[in-house]
């Protein structure tokens, strides 16, 4: 049986695709999550096109094998009937938007013709990337990957600092934007020196038709200190600078916060008495990569670091503020909407953003990766697992998962669920015998029939195996009551 996820990897995602716009279209959305999409391209496709599209794969090694992915595909149960599909429509800030999906403040939007394709494919809106009154240089190269066993990187490290346009021209860019995609929330990133300049440029944000300004109190990299990050690790700075911006603009304010803090409560609460509408978490994690190809006339430093890897960290931190009594005592939830950044690729990875309280996401390192595109599978993923669901708006959706978030000591610790291995998938390899041998618990046992079976005497049920099995051949049995210790 061919595995779809591994299969839709190998797939180079090519631009104007030899293979064909549907046939192109359906691996891509198989690649993101998106079944129900990609189940309707391959119903319009016949076997004599899909035959056609393998043999225009340009694939280095060999054809994607999309005869077998359309089989595989249409064996699956269906999940959903056709019909029409709920709107995504949000507010954030008081903000209506048409959706939750925003381009993250960066490299992907930095001038107007960048900005304009996006919102074009269907993007809600626009972090700008940072303005400021400094003569930013950047550096090159600028940008490295963290990858595992040949997957696309995981982890992506950048040394960029903020945007290189004249703060004049940036405004103009967001002006020209505004009066061009009215109802799309453009949304200014603004860095200041002084009180002073955070003021003047939170108003030319303001004059420009600006639906929001984001204060960066984050960036990880920048040249002087007092500036980034050092503000978002000092709560002192935080209350007072927004409170500063916030007493002088009548537009929504939306501080945007480090990850390199111990927890994301207090920067929160500043945030809250400084009279922020809306905070923006996570920004990059200071990092080192010591990759040479990444490395500036010899030299290497301190950068911040994003992708897929960062996500777990992201959720914490925006639980820290969704999820706090403390916080919601204070009556944070009531006043300030939270936006998620951090690893989010995939309408999944959205969604779980949006059940631990966010009212609108940003992407940043997988359009770098993807492109603009990705947007249509954001859309339609979500769209599908509403429809699935029988949730009309969006806002059902928004915190749903925090009441299942405990403490450690609040988990279940009486019942486990025994690994259930599926023979028909299974192909032998032996993956979980060395996990469980080398980290587990000596709990599967693998003889010249090369056949894994499962020690019940042993197994904790901890699912190591279940992880590293390639081809998803580990399930899981019914939860039970432990074992009596003897």
């Amino acid at each position: 049986m061919l595995h779809i996820n591994e299969e839709v990897s190998r797939c180079l995602l090519c631009e104007n695709a030899p293979c064909g716009e549907k046939a192109a279209r359906a691996i891509r959305a198989l690649r993101f999550d998106n079944l129900w999409t990609a189940r309707e391209l391959f119903d319009q496709l016949n076997d004599a096109e899909i035959e056609a599209a393998e043999k225009a794969c340009i694939h280095y090694d060999r054809p994607i094998r999309i005869s077998e992915l359309r089989s595989q595909v249409e064996s699956e149960e269906s999940r959903v009937e056709r019909g029409e599909l709920p709107s995504l429509e949000l507010n954030f800030c008081d903000m209506v938007c048409e959706n939750p999906f925003f381009l993250a403040s960066s490299a992907i939007c930095t001038n107007y013709e960048m900005v304009a394709r996006a919102l074009e494919a269907g993007w809600a809106g626009v972090f700008y990337k940072t303005i400021c009154k400094q003569d930013i240089r950047e550096v090159s190269p600028r940008f490295d990957a963290v990858r595992k066993e040949g997957t696309p990187f995981v982890g992506f490290r950048n040394m960029e600092q903020l945007s290189e346009n004249p703060y004049e021209v940036d405004f103009d860019i967001l002006h020209r934007l505004k009066v061009n995609y009215p109802s799309k929330r453009i949304i200014a990133s603004i860095m200041g020196q002084t009180e002073e300049e955070w003021i003047e440029l939170a108003k030319m944000a303001e004059e420009a038709g600006c639906d929001a300004v984001e204060l960066n109190f984050s960036c990880p990299q920048m040249r002087l200190t007092g500036l980034g990050s050092d503000i978002g690790q000092n709560d002192e700075l935080i209350l007072f600078y927004t409170s500063f911006v916030k007493n002088a603009v009548s537009i929504p304010v939306i501080p945007k916060m480090t990850p390199n803090v111990m927890s994301m409560s207090k920067p929160a609460l500043a945030s809250f008495y400084g009279g922020a509408n809306g905070i923006s978490a996570i920004n990059t994690i200071k990092s080192i990569t010591m990759s040479e190809g990444a490395t500036v006339s010899g030299k290497k430093t301190v950068s911040g670091y994003s992708g897929k890897a960062v996500k777990p960290i992201a959720l914490r931190m925006i639980y820290e503020m969704t999820g706090n009594p403390l916080l919601h005592k204070a009556g944070i939830e009531k006043h300030m909407d939270i936006s998620g950044i951090g690893g989010i690729e995939t309408w999944r990875d959205a969604l779980e953003f949006i059940q631990l309280g966010c009212r609108n996401v940003q992407v940043c390192t997988a359009v770098m990766q993807y492109g603009y595109r990705i947007i249509d599978d954001l859309i339609l993923g979500l769209q599908h697992y509403m429809q699935e669901r029988g949730i009309v708006e969006l806002k059902k959706l928004v915190g749903e998962e925090l009441k299942n978030i405990v403490l450690p000591h609040d988990l279940d610790r009486e019942t486990m669920v025994f690994p259930k291995i599926d023979r028909e998938k299974c192909i032998g390899c032996g993956r979980c015998y060395i996990s469980c041998m080398d980290g587990g618990h000596q709990a599967i046992s693998f003889g010249e029939d090369r056949k894994p079976r499962i020690i019940g005497q042993k197994c904790v049920g901890c699912h190591l195996c279940k992880l590293v099995c390639p081809t998803g051949a580990i399930g899981a049995a019914n939860r039970m009551d432990k074992p009596t210790r003897k």
